[in-house]
């Protein structure tokens, strides 16, 4: 009895070492079957750098708006400050016309009260009193009702390009804005990508690169001759830099890219990923054809070229030249044949 006396609290506490042995051994196994502790920190990175990329590409493409309508506002205003000079010289001429006496009053700045009112920018007042009007011949009175009308155009076309001018300083704030965007998401984006290891780097450029190509039927014939010809400039391009805003033929954007190689077949496509979309008919991503527009995203934020055989060309992000990817990289959002 004493020995058992004495042999029970031994007996306990094996027991309660093999209970403490035990849960430390399956702490241990649990913890062996959790990532190392950088992996999951790497692994929020590379989704970090992914979301960076997406962002700035949305950015881009919205600087590449801002950037084509500034240059169509700079072509409208241009077109109408043409067209206002050649108006206003016209009204110089219909001036002159109306007498040597009024366009020498006129010109040299001593008009008479009547002829004041005559010549003025609004003579409305004038042409509806009669008893003024008897003093006009008819020749006089129809060149004048022609004044008063290319008057009113001409005013209207100031303010209208008055219109423009101000629209076009608000787009060029709109692409500094998105500008500045860009570059600070991409510089963070390769301050990210530079802080991982060798490694690391290459597995997100493989993963960036990595989808499904069973989703397409066979890859058949470009669509039309200016197809073919698109393929053959993007083809042209592979290898050459990714350079954001940049429609070639040095370096590209997305939608950069797809615009040059389809210029090169005589096609004039949008600036924006976006347009692209609508630049043609929607197919099936099932029937894409070689030169086939393939939009990704559902707000369309990116787009490459279908090239056949489960493969596109695009220019994909910052670092990464003109290239082959599969064509199921990244959701499709729509196919557009040109």
């Amino acid at each position: 009895m004493g020995s058992h006396r004495r042999t029970a609290p031994s007996s306990g506490s094996e027991r309660s070492t093999a209970l403490a042995l035990g849960l430390l051994s399956a702490a241990a196994t649990a913890l062996g079957a959790v990532p190392p502790a950088t992996a999951a920190p790497q692994e929020d990175t590379r989704a970090e750098v992914d979301r960076l990329y997406r962002e700035a590409e949305k950015a881009t493409e919205a600087y590449n708006a801002a950037d084509e309508r500034a240059d169509a506002l700079r072509r409208d205003i241009a077109d109408a400050q043409d067209g206002i000079a050649r108006k206003q010289q016209r009204v110089n001429t219909m001036r002159e016309a109306l007498g040597s006496l009024a366009g020498s009053q006129y010109r040299s700045g001593g008009l008479d009260p009547t002829l004041s009112l005559l010549l003025s920018e609004d003579p409305e007042d004038y042409l509806r009193k009669a008893s003024v009007l008897d003093r006009l011949g008819v020749h006089q009175t129809a060149e004048l009702r022609k004044l008063r009308g290319t008057l009113r155009s001409l005013s209207q076309d100031r303010a209208e390009a008055s219109k423009r001018l101000g629209a076009l300083e608000r787009s060029r704030e709109a692409a500094a804005t998105h500008k500045r965007t860009v570059e600070r998401k991409l510089a963070e984006a390769r301050r990210l990508l530079g802080s991982l290891p060798a490694g690391e780097r290459a597995a997100w450029d493989r993963a960036s690169r990595s989808g499904r190509t069973d989703l397409l039927g066979p890859a058949g014939a470009p669509a039309s001759g200016r197809a073919a010809a698109a393929v053959a400039a993007a083809r042209s391009a592979l290898g050459r830099p990714y350079v954001w805003g940049a429609n070639g033929p040095s370096g590209f954007d997305c939608s950069g890219l797809t615009q040059w190689a389809y210029a090169q077949a005589g096609v004039a496509l949008p600036r924006t990923s976006q347009a692209q979309r609508d630049a043609g008919r929607q197919v099936p991503l099932s029937e894409a054809r070689p030169g086939d527009l393939v939009l990704y995203r559902s707000d369309a934020s990116h787009v490459a070229m279908y090239m056949g055989n489960g493969q596109v060309i695009h220019a994909p992000y910052p670092g990464a030249p003109v290239r082959y990817d599969p064509v199921g990289m990244m959701p499709v959002s729509s196919v557009t044949r040109v």
